[in-house]
């Protein structure tokens, strides 16, 4: 549903592809502050829903430019596309925090700033690196409640004992991003 372009406080948003990697719809979500939200599996049955509760959370009005005119996920959308490529190894974006806070918001920090491209970090670990040794189980709850997959790789984070662990878009998509990264071969079909 096209929206008049909001006046007050707002949040810009779309549904995009995810190339040929085969993940599927992503919704993205951009405040003037920054990119505040990405949803996997976001078909046209669940786009709007995921809009409304992201409205209602953040208070603002919400705007949906027709493709190609997007203002404050121009740049999201390019460097997505660039990622999937294979061209991109870091995103470079303005990012809206306000959907995490307190431990999570620590972790994902953390996440984004020593885990790199086609590196992984078991969830042992990564908590010890937040200064929480013995807090895996709370690691993993934070990566899901991620409002940035993707931007801020939760799938780079995998069981201590090498297992792949779990993934808010599914462990195929998980896969496939990890594969997208050189960490895992490429899938076989």
């Amino acid at each position: 549903m096209d929206t008049p372009e909001p006046r007050g406080p707002y949040l810009e948003w779309t549904v995009v592809d995810s190339g040929g990697i085969g993940i599927g719809a992503l919704l993205l979500a951009a405040t003037p502050e920054g990119l505040v939200k990405i949803e996997f599996h976001a078909g046209p049955d669940r786009a709007e829903k995921m809009i409304g509760a992201l409205i209602s959370r953040l208070g603002a009005d919400a705007w949906r430019p027709p493709p190609g005119v997007e203002v404050l996920l121009a740049e999201p959308i390019r460097q997505l596309d660039a990622y999937f490529a294979g061209t991109l190894r870091r995103f470079e974006l303005p990012l809206d925090w306000r959907l995490s806070s307190g431990f999570n918001r620590q972790v994902l920090l953390v996440l984004d700033r020593t885990v790199p491209y086609g590196a992984v970090v078991g969830y042992g670990e990564l908590a010890a690196r937040a200064g929480a040794p013995g807090a895996a189980q709370a690691v993993g709850n934070a990566m899901g409640s991620n409002p940035l997959p993707l931007v801020v790789a939760c799938h780079r984070v995998v069981e201590n004992d090498g297992g792949i662990g779990g993934f808010g878009g599914g462990v195929e998509t998980k896969r496939r991003l990890l594969a997208l990264e050189g960490v895992l071969p490429q899938p076989l079909f």
